[in-house]
């Protein structure tokens, strides 16, 4: 068996394909700010449950859509610290309600060359919510397109890797796109993270400022700037996906980004408790 199972299905997600397409179509008439014209490149979604960032992360994959049919989708997450190693699943299937996505291997299997890496297998795996969260969408938008699943930590290394697997994707001449995972602010006593206090004020705090501060290190596209803030702020909990994202749009020709939503799970759930979600997309404006 060389499938990887859909572990979350059912839970985060619905659990089969007539409920996935029908929660996706719901997602598609929710307003969102459309992107600025041009080739879009890649994205940042989010990864809670769909009932609470899902909307977001459809929009964002969607528009990953550039009229040509996409060979690879490089989709990096994973909650790992500075001491972390990297992940990559390189060979097999991975299942989703709408049926399965072929990780690349002929990309894969070079880059585990390049770089050492924690290997994942159909069998052996770090159950993850971050990448498996996008795949329905991915093969909902994308059914032909392959994957390749990496677990980037937050250092200068995640940028490398991610502009290391471009590179070898266009080399053998794959139109291929690149996505992010990543939450934003964990803030309440259910995270241990208050620094506000409690009610509205904290709320806004979070949107304005601190959210706010790691949007505009997105949509300044440094990865650098990315790793800093999260860092010091603690308002992204997958930094290294979204530094290699960022330097893997580069790569491939990206010189805009535009915040096309921004949530949080209070919008859902009132609670003093609450995370922020973003969706941003990276393009190539000329």
């Amino acid at each position: 068996m060389n499938t990887r199972k859909a572990t979350l299905a059912g839970s985060w997600y619905p659990g089969s394909a007539h409920a996935c397409r029908k929660q996706i179509e719901g997602f598609l008439e929710e307003p969102f700010q459309a992107p600025p014209a041009g080739i879009p490149i890649g994205a940042i979604a989010p990864h809670a449950g769909w009932a609470f960032s899902g909307a977001v992360a459809c929009r964002v994959i969607q528009q990953l859509d550039d009229g040509r049919p996409i060979d690879l989708i490089i989709v990096s997450g994973m909650h790992l610290h500075d001491r972390s190693p990297a992940y990559l699943m390189a060979t097999g299937t991975w299942e989703t309600p709408l049926g399965s996505l072929q990780i690349a291997t002929r990309i894969a299997q070079p880059l585990s060359r390049q770089f050492d890496f924690e290997i994942e297998t159909p069998q052996r795996f770090v159950q993850d919510n971050t990448i498996e969260l996008q795949l329905p969408f991915i093969k909902y938008f994308y059914p032909n397109a392959q994957i390749l699943p990496m677990g980037l930590p937050p250092t200068p290394l995640a940028a490398e890797i991610a502009s290391a697997a471009v590179k070898l994707a266009m080399d053998a001449g794959m139109h291929v796109k690149i996505l992010g995972s990543t939450d934003l602010t964990h803030y309440g006593a259910n995270y241990g993270f208050s620094p506000k206090g409690r009610g509205p004020q904290a709320l806004e705090w979070v949107k304005t400022s601190n959210d706010r501060r790691m949007v505009e290190a997105m949509l300044a596209m440094s990865p650098s700037r990315v790793l800093d803030e999260a860092r010091q702020s603690q308002n992204a909990c997958c930094a290294g996906a979204v530094a290699g994202a960022i330097a893997g749009a580069s790569a491939l020709g990206a010189n805009t980004a535009a915040l096309i939503d921004y949530r949080t799970s209070h919008d859902r759930h009132p609670s003093d408790s609450f995370v922020g979600y973003a969706g941003v997309v990276f393009v190539q404006t000329d």
